[in-house]
């Protein structure tokens, strides 16, 4: 029995040591691959991985710089400064060990190989670009075109691809370019300027337009409005001269009728303030004269007046008594 346990022991302890020998913990940062029995790629997903049947790949980024020399329509030469990072892409990862090999700087050798890539890229688009037409975001368009493939064939995924530097090799060329450049933002500043101008001056047209509408607008009103006081004027003028009228015709209907009046009872004249005056004046005055003013009103009753007044004098001045006749008595 003590036999057994111990050939038991020494196969637990060999197991022990083949373990931490053989087997290690997988970094999170780390793929890990291995080759199944028809030659396929494969991920070990598990927290522990043999380390001869398994290669660990980082997945931190590489960094990616290029430079490339190529040759424009003309052959001209520019230089193209190229930056950027790759990383290994797990989903071509068969691509990737093709490329790189079976060792963990296959992704620096698969980077290297995709440099090789992106020059001839590069070179295959300035070779039929016009210099003048090379640009930038015209270089990345065209390579981001192209990313797809590096991916299926490299198994690497660019990451932040730039264009650092773009310039003629030649200076003469690239300072026709400046002075090109700098002759083309000139007229499209100028061009702008005077797109600002019409644009300003076809609001200022608009403006006195809208304007002109609403003073011609206000003029109507104010035409309205003065139309509209005219009318109101001459209705209260027709108004005052209707009732003046009204106001005449009844004091002529009260001289009518106290002009009747008077006809009818003569002596009532001597009530009126005509007939004072003169009553008072042949009193104080010998030989006076009185004057008698009679209103435009009193003088349209007519005749008829004048007559009553003389007929009731000549009887006043018959029943007084002559004065020249007393005194010789």
């Amino acid at each position: 029995m003590e036999i057994v346990l111990g050939i038991v022991g020494i196969l637990l302890a060999g197991f022990l040591v083949v373990m931490v020998f053989e087997y290690r913990v997988r970094q999170p940062d780390v793929i890990v691959l291995y080759e199944s029995t028809d030659g396929r790629i494969g991920l070990r997903t598990g927290p522990l991985y043999p380390r001869h049947f398994s290669l660990p790949l980082k997945r931190t980024t590489c960094p990616l710089q290029l430079t490339v020399e190529a040759a424009a329509v003309g052959n001209l030469l520019v230089r193209i400064k190229l930056i950027g990072s790759a990383a290994p892409s797990v989903d071509h990862i068969q691509s990737l060990i093709r490329v790189g090999g079976w060792d963990s700087e296959a992704v620096i050798r698969a980077v290297d190989q995709v440099r090789i890539l992106l020059q001839g890229l590069i070179k295959e688009y300035t070779e039929r670009s016009e210099i003048h037409a090379i640009s930038s975001p015209a270089i990345l368009n065209h390579l981001n075109g192209q990313l797809g493939l590096v991916e299926e064939k490299f198994g690497i995924d660019l990451i932040a691809l730039a264009v650092e530097s773009l310039e003629p090799t030649d200076p003469e060329v690239a300072n026709a370019l400046s002075q090109q450049e700098a002759a083309r933002l000139l007229e499209q500043t100028e061009r702008l300027s005077h797109q600002a101008r019409i644009v300003a001056a076809k609001a200022k047209y608009q403006a006195d337009e809208e304007i002109a509408v609403m003073e011609h607008v206000l003029e109507m009103k104010r035409s309205e409005l003065r139309k509209t006081q005219f009318e109101t004027d001459a209705e209260l003028a027709r108004q005052r001269i209707e009732d003046e009228l009204a106001r005449s015709r009844l004091r002529l209907a009260f001289e009518k009728e106290e002009l009747d009046v008077l006809r009818k009872s003569p002596e009532l004249l001597m009530l009126t303030p005509q007939a004072a005056q003169l009553a008072e004046a042949s009193q104080s005055l010998k030989n006076a004269r009185t004057v008698i003013s009679l209103t435009p009103q009193e003088l349209a009753n007519g005749p008829a007046l004048f007559t009553l007044f003389r007929n009731l004098l000549e009887k006043e001045l018959e029943t007084q008594p002559n004065p020249d006749t007393q005194d010789n008595a």
